[in-house]
């Protein structure tokens, strides 16, 4: 059986059909991008049992995000374990901090308690180094961007000892370009630089 699990990714319909079932306890969902234009990438995916599903005594299910290779050696694709769900949790949401623009994976695994349970102290273990910028690293972003950019537009007025400006067009020009990337990519600014 083969429909165990549904996904829903924010603002897409559910999913129910594995793309690859690797064995009996391994299983693929290709995420496409959202075929609706103009829509958002979504940052949140829901997993869920289906109804009547239980694994059998002693299993849960991890949850892993497959995302393509950092290295560009490498053909396997970059796993990072989100989750699980087991006796008493039948779904759970998923933040995932990548982009899902061109699409992603989930991969599911039905594994011993134990082996997830170690998973699941990792995950929290590392937790904190994982947590968001504060408000001040966003700030410190956000005018980092708009430097950058910005730079290549400056010039100076007023001779050899003049002042350096930028143009407000250069500036409404960079203000398009950061709204469209938030718009395409909300979780940029929360990545080290």
């Amino acid at each position: 059986m083969s429909q165990l699990f549904g996904l829903v990714p924010a603002g897409q319909p559910v999913i129910f059909e594995p793309t690859t079932i690797h064995s009996e306890n391994s299983f693929i969902y290709k995420i496409p991008p959202s075929a609706t234009p103009n829509s958002k990438p979504f940052s949140h995916i829901v997993v869920f049992f289906l109804p009547g599903v239980a694994l059998p005594p002693g299993a849960a299910a991890a949850i892993h995000l497959l995302t393509p290779p950092t290295n560009p050696q490498s053909d396997a694709f970059d796993i990072t374990f989100l989750g699980a769900l087991g006796d008493g949790k039948a779904s759970a949401i998923f933040k995932l901090c990548c982009d899902t623009s061109s699409g992603v994976a989930i991969g599911i695994s039905i594994e011993p308690e134990a082996t997830v349970a170690a998973k699941m102290q990792e995950l929290a273990a590392r937790g904190p180094s994982k947590a968001l910028p504060s408000t001040l690293q966003l700030a410190q972003r956000i005018i980092s961007h708009a430097y950058n950019f910005l730079s290549g537009y400056s010039g100076t007025t007023g001779g050899p000892n003049g002042v350096e400006v930028v143009p407000i067009k250069a500036f409404e020009q960079w203000w398009k370009k950061f709204e469209s990337k938030v718009r395409t990519d909300p979780t940029f600014l929360e990545r080290d630089v």
